[in-house]
């Protein structure tokens, strides 16, 4: 490993709880909790605070802390004592075209002006070759830097080894290892350190999953083996089942390098700021989680369906026992539908859209909030141009005589909504002959129209009655019964997407310019804001 200016031997203690926990609140924290939590933090005798993501895209609202700029960070009162990090993900370095221009574009400031102390870039292993160049850039400029490297418990001991010996052609001041799954049990931790050791003699750094509730035991083992930079968030905030809890860890450290913390503001801003909003949102292991675990399924899987009251615990065992089988070590949201849609085979349907919508415009109604923030727009509109509208799931945020038809394809989700779909006037537009026997009894005596689906990777088609799609998610379904028919636009309304840096974001993006590529989809336009890099058009001016 090059000369790192110093490199710390004794253990560092980095709370992440403002960069994990945000994505529970899109990085948008009180500035009480963040005063309180910043204090707390300094008699807890923690040693670096990751105050947030430097995210190098703009899209959808975020909070301060999802970009946490030199600007930002100089109105924050940070306790001398504490160094302060951010992370940046190493997929955001490779899309932007050049690592350097994107560094230069986050980074405009060296450290000798910066608040920031310590950057860490998370990769997955395929990253790591194209991300490390990052290290020499920031190094130049005065940073510490950590590489974080993600979902190591699947890879072999020879692919440990040579990721560690990659890194340390670099100056990096950190090598972590992030168990992502929440799988690993201490026996695990110390191997993969053990591996780390023969291509790496740096410092290394431990970011654990509690879902299997080993966080705590994961981290301990790896500084019994030699770890000195550990992780752990406030109460384990974090996505689906959390961290190691920072209150926790410096219990456990007391003493450690003459630590001798001071709980009470720690606890006190548990109180008073962190367990109202664990109440809320609800992260920390369960059953769900440690299956999860025990089968190395990305957490993220059970995070969506614990949130969606329209998953029972047959529904989300089912999904786990097909994801156990099919693979779900990166969350995927078209792999979380397959798994309960079963839509195999030859398509089949028989009815056709083209009647009711041919050369005509198309309005699709989702669920996201800008649909609801405009309603009295959208309805306008509606009322002025009389386009066909299609509300996509339940409930709809726009007034019921608005909507020409409703479109559902998701069998959990259909399930679910039987009782409230037989109570809409609407015809449900769904792959009705493709539905297990209990869900068409569901719906008997329904307006049922009957358009077919198909699912194939990487593909759209659209024929009279059915459609062909990449993934079984109802809006490229509703897409693809818009190009079916004919459409002359199709037009959307809220479809929000899930913010900057979220991989569903990602993947709906892709789908969404996979559609626009056919030869025979119609043109689509936004008409409220949206993630998804669509082209956009305000509705108030349609």
């Amino acid at each position: 490993m090059s000369d790192t200016g110093g490199a710390v031997t004794e253990v560092q203690i980095l709370d992440c709880t403002l960069r994990d926990g945000g994505y529970y609140n899109d990085w948008d924290f009180e500035p009480e909790l963040v005063r309180d939590y910043l204090a707390s933090m300094e008699a807890a005798r923690v040693n670096v605070v990751e105050l947030g993501q430097r995210f190098i895209g703009n899209s959808g609202f975020k909070g301060p802390h999802a970009f946490t700029t030199d600007e930002f960070l100089r109105s924050l009162e940070v306790p001398e004592r504490l160094m302060i990090a951010v992370m940046v993900n190493g997929a955001d370095l490779l899309r932007y075209g050049s690592v350097d221009d994107a560094l230069a574009k986050l980074f405009p400031e060296p450290s000798q002006s910066s608040p920031v102390d310590v950057v860490r870039i998370a990769c997955h292993f395929g990253e790591m070759a194209g991300a490390l160049p990052a290290a020499q850039w920031l190094k130049d400029r005065g940073f510490r830097v950590g590489f974080n490297l993600m979902q190591i418990a699947d890879r072999s001991h020879e692919e440990v080894v040579e990721v560690a010996r990659l890194a340390s052609s670099y100056p990096v001041d950190v090598l972590y290892f992030a168990d992502t799954m929440g799988s690993m049990t201490p026996r695990q931790t110390s191997k993969i350190i053990g591996w780390l050791k023969q291509g790496w003699n740096g410092p290394i750094g431990i970011h654990t999953h509690d879902n299997m509730g080993l966080a705590l035991q994961n981290t301990l083992r790896a500084m019994a083996d030699g770890a000195t930079w550990l992780d752990a968030t406030v109460t384990g905030m974090g996505r689906g089942p959390g961290n190691a809890r920072t209150e926790e860890l410096v219990i456990a450290l007391e003493g450690q390098d003459g630590r001798d913390p001071n709980l009470v503001p720690l606890l006190s801003v548990i109180g008073q700021h962190f367990q109202p909003m664990k109440n809320r949102y609800g992260w920390g292991t369960n059953p769900f989680y440690f299956l999860s675990g025990k089968y190395g399924i990305h957490p993220t899987y059970i995070q969506e369906m614990v949130s969606d009251p329209r998953y029972d615990e047959e529904d989300i065992l089912a999904v786990l026992d097909y994801l156990r089988q099919e693979g779900g070590k990166r969350f995927s949201t078209g792999s979380l539908t397959a798994a309960r849609a079963f839509y195999r085979g030859e398509p089949c349907g028989s009815w056709w859209p083209r009647d009711a919508m041919a050369g005509r415009d198309v309005l699709l109604i989702g669920t996201g909030p800008g649909a609801l923030r405009h309603s009295h727009a959208i309805e306008s509109y509606i009322a002025r141009h009389r386009p066909v509208v299609m509300a996509l799931n339940l409930p709809t945020p726009i007034a019921q005589d608005a909507i020409d038809y409703r479109v559902a394809c998701h069998p959990v989700r259909l399930l679910a909504d039987a009782g409230a779909h037989r109570l809409r006037p609407q015809p449900l537009i769904t792959p009705a002959s493709l539905l297990p026997a209990t869900l068409q009894k569901a719906f008997e005596g329904k307006d049922v129209r009957d358009f077919g689906i198909a699912i194939a990777d990487g593909r759209f088609d659209f024929a009279d009655s059915f459609c062909i799609l990449p993934a079984p998610l109802v809006a490229l379904y509703a897409l693809s019964i818009a190009a079916s028919g004919g459409a002359r636009r199709i037009l959307v309304a809220g479809f929000d997407g899930y913010g900057q840096g979220d991989e569903r974001t990602r993947e709906m993006t892709n789908y969404l310019e996979l559609f626009q590529a056919h030869e025979r989809a119609p043109e689509l336009i936004a008409v409220t804001p949206t993630a998804y890099g669509l082209k956009t058009q305000a509705v108030y001016g349609l």
